[in-house]
């Protein structure tokens, strides 16, 4: 955890993906067609990068991603890579609130752990490479939890003699790759996470297992600190707190109260929190959430990601001034509800739509804070 905390996350910030223009998306199709060679799709991929971390930069980010241009899902391809974890089709997708996605998903093949050759840290190579001085280049993966999820654990029994040494190996795992990231001179990197947004869902569930449950989000505390103890201290590690993205649906509603008290334990250095309608529910438990610590921020997900219109300026001031009643202003931040595309099919809005939620997220913020 950063000892330089409250310059990261920036008052307007970005969460992570962005709309995958026709040339990328036709590229991955020829690539899977075998019409077009791996160096021929990367150039493709590499233009495009270029272009909307122009964009990032023009627009006055201070922190820019790669839109998420080398992967198909937020998720799968980060996990794909780590030693252990194979890909399997699943034939069941994501039940999304009116559509379904594609059925890959991941499961553990052994003993989990860093892969010193994960092709996203060519990615981040890459996107380093081209960010001008004076920006960050911001890299965004998957919370180890997103591995409990979705059967991808169901054979643990297979590789380990307990939970808990599988939970050693994951958090380990997840440390070695962050600290590899830092190397390559990633200081900015994100967990995204939907694990938080499911167990709001199970926990208000009157008919599930809420002591399983609750075992569960004790798990995750325990293997997200794991793996963020000890990472140098001009690290800045964030997450995410998802609620599904894809097409413009979602997956989980509820407010954060029944897993705020788990939130507050983790030792981030910022919680990217959606705050778009009211699914997200109110304010209330951003006390717990942020638990009083000086060196976190919550960046407040208040201008969303999934529809074009734009929210008025004078709403989003009074929503984030309603929020410091809870936390004060200077731990506060803003930024969309969540990425454009976490997954390569992308929310049902243009490029430019995404352009203008980002530069509203801006503007505003240079209105509530003088110094952003």
């Amino acid at each position: 955890m950063t000892t330089t905390t409250l310059t990261v996350p920036f008052r307007f910030d970005v969460v992570g993906s962005l709309l995958r223009p026709a040339s990328l998306k036709k590229a991955h199709e020829q690539l899977a067609a075998g019409t077009i060679t791996r160096d021929q799709e990367l150039e493709i991929q590499h233009t495009e990068i270029k272009r909307v971390v122009a964009e990032q930069v023009k627009l006055g980010l201070k922190a820019v991603t790669d839109g998420e241009f080398s992967r198909s899902w937020w998720h799968l391809d980060f996990l794909w890579g780590l030693t252990g974890v194979g890909k399997y089709d699943y034939h069941q997708s994501y039940k999304f609130k009116g559509d379904h996605t594609r059925t890959d998903n991941a499961e553990l093949i052994g003993k989990v752990a860093y892969n010193p050759d994960h092709p996203f840290f060519a990615a981040f190579e890459y996107l380093q490479s081209i960010v001008p001085a004076g920006v960050l280049a911001k890299q965004t993966i998957p919370s180890p939890t997103m591995l409990f999820r979705d059967n991808r654990s169901d054979n643990w029994t297979k590789f380990y003699d307990s939970w808990d040494a599988y939970l050693n190996d994951l958090a380990q795992a997840y440390h070695d790759t962050i600290q590899h990231f830092y190397d390559l001179g990633c200081r900015y990197i994100q967990l995204d996470d939907t694990t938080w947004a499911f167990l709001i869902s199970k926990l208000n569930d009157p008919e599930a297992d809420h002591a399983a449950y609750t075992k569960w989000a004790t798990d995750a505390v325990t293997v997200i600190n794991a793996a963020l103890a000890d990472l140098p201290s001009d690290l800045t590690v964030t997450t995410h707190i998802c609620r599904g993205n894809f097409k413009s649906t979602y997956l989980f509603s509820g407010s954060y109260d029944v897993v705020a008290p788990y939130l507050g334990q983790l030792n981030y250095d910022g919680l990217f929190l959606e705050y778009d309608n009211e699914r997200a529910g109110g304010f209330e438990a951003l006390d717990q959430i942020w638990n009083h610590d000086d060196h976190k921020r919550i960046v407040l997900g208040l201008v969303t990601s999934k529809f074009p219109e734009l929210e008025k300026t004078t709403v989003i001031k009074e929503r984030v001034q309603a929020a410091t009643t809870k936390v004060p202003l200077r731990n506060l931040a803003l930024s969309t509800q969540c990425g454009f595309a976490s997954t390569e099919e992308g929310n049902q809005l243009t490029e430019a739509q995404q352009w203008a939620k980002l530069a509203l997220v801006i503007g505003t913020a240079k209105e509530v804070w003088s110094e952003a």
